[in-house]
């Protein structure tokens, strides 16, 4: 049972469901959603940072972003880029 739940979250991560990102209000929801929503080939390139450097986090994706910036030096080339186009 652990390793479905384990696998429905990795799963959730790998494809970018915001969903589990609870917002606090409707409108502050759908701001919070676009804010981590990247796109298929973006979160292709961070599946293995978010793997090797933050798989505790999962499935928050608020959590999992956070740990990704903390850990900018550790970041892959591809997912570096990723975050160096945000201001965020």
């Amino acid at each position: 049972m652990i390793r479905v739940v384990y696998l429905a979250a990795v799963l959730a991560v790998a494809t970018g469901w915001t969903a589990l990102a609870a917002p606090q209000s409707e409108e502050q929801g759908t701001a919070s959603q676009t804010q981590y929503r990247r796109t298929p080939a973006q979160r292709a390139s961070c599946r293995p940072d978010v793997y090797r450097l933050c798989a505790e986090e999962i499935p928050n994706v608020r959590a999992i972003t956070a740990c990704l910036r903390r850990n900018h030096s550790r970041l892959s080339e591809g997912c570096a880029a990723v975050f160096a186009g945000s201001s965020q």
